[in-house]
């Protein structure tokens, strides 16, 4: 496959499940705010419109000149793990679906990704083979965490093993924070979504979840969050605070260049900074798509790399990472 501009942060929605979980997620307050109207011509009506209709979709790929859109569902609006598991397990399967029609409707255009009941490890794990098999899908959207335990704790071992034995690639972007104190000023989504993804991160290593499995592939969202602008108060608790590196074989920031970061940070600044940490060919395109910026690549432009570091950034290593994983 020749160059190709890959948008790897990209959300579609379920008509039904936003309604069965607007009370429950975090955009809503889990219940305390109304969702916000959709009267036909606002901004928000087509954002949803994008996520809805696949005809649209397309139309401002065309426009946004990106070939190719990696689709996750956006959990911030339509989760479903607040839901008994058998609710969960039939949820997921909705949304799974509806994936797959988006993804037969223009094959060369999307690539799929599977959400999962990770609350019901079984069932999930039965999902995500359904998936593999009748779909192709070889990306599992994974949240930071499934009602206060991070992807790195013993729950989680037999999900990283299967995924490993099927090869399948976890983009990981948080369901939101549960703590209310971030429902002011929106900083659920400012600050609480970084922090997640910090935390997530950090149970990955320190669990000695990534020695143990050294083959899993794992794209994390919003550039990783704070973690990587932040590791060397890791690194040096490694003299300090020894038995803090009980798990792992490594230095913290060694662990850093085994993730794949997504592009929606907003600062160039930033970007420069992560990109000096983990090096180019960790990142990956990526606008949360459509909330985010219309122009997938304006935060690549503005950086200070070099001319082929951001042709990598933006087709080179997506298309190289989604060929390793035989999703696409």
């Amino acid at each position: 496959m020749g160059p190709q501009k890959v948008d790897f942060h990209v959300h579609i929605v379920h008509e039904e499940l936003i309604e069965i979980a607007e009370d429950k997620v975090v955009i809503n307050g889990f219940g305390a705010r109304k969702p916000a109207p959709r009267p036909p011509g606002s901004r928000r009506h087509e954002t949803f419109r994008l996520m809805l209709e696949p005809a649209a979709h397309l139309a401002a790929m065309d426009q946004r000149l990106a070939d190719v859109h990696v689709l996750a569902t956006s959990t911030v609006v339509q989760g479903t793990a607040w839901a008994d598991p058998e609710s969960d397990m039939r949820y997921c399967r909705m949304m799974n679906d509806r994936m797959a029609e988006w993804v037969r409707q223009a094959p060369q255009r999307f690539v799929g990704s599977m959400v999962l009941p990770l609350q019901d490890m079984r069932a999930s794990l039965n999902e995500m083979t359904r998936c593999v098999d009748s779909y192709g899908f070889k990306i599992v959207h994974a949240p930071a965490s499934v009602k206060r335990v991070y992807l790195g704790e013993a729950y989680f071992e037999d999900y990283w093993r299967a995924a490993t034995s099927l090869g399948v690639l976890t983009y990981m972007h948080p369901e939101g924070v549960d703590d209310l104190w971030f429902q002011n000023f929106g900083l659920w989504n400012s600050i609480g979504q970084p922090i997640e993804e910090t935390k997530v991160m950090a149970s990955l290593i320190y669990s000695g979840t990534l020695d143990r499995f050294p083959d899993v592939q794992i794209v994390i969202s919003h550039g990783g969050g704070y973690l990587p602008h932040y590791i060397g108060r890791l690194d040096r608790n490694v003299s300090n605070m020894p038995d803090t590196t009980r798990n792992i074989s490594r230095i913290p920031s060694d662990y850093l260049k085994i993730f794949y970061y997504d592009t929606c940070m907003y600062d160039p600044g930033t970007l420069d900074r992560l990109v000096s940490v983990v090096g180019a060919d960790r990142l990956i395109l990526g606008s949360d798509f459509p909330f985010g910026d219309f122009d997938p690549c304006d935060i690549v432009a503005r950086s200070s790399l070099s001319e082929p570091d951001k042709r990598a950034i933006i087709d080179r290593n997506a298309i190289s990472l989604l060929e390793k994983v035989g999703a696409i």
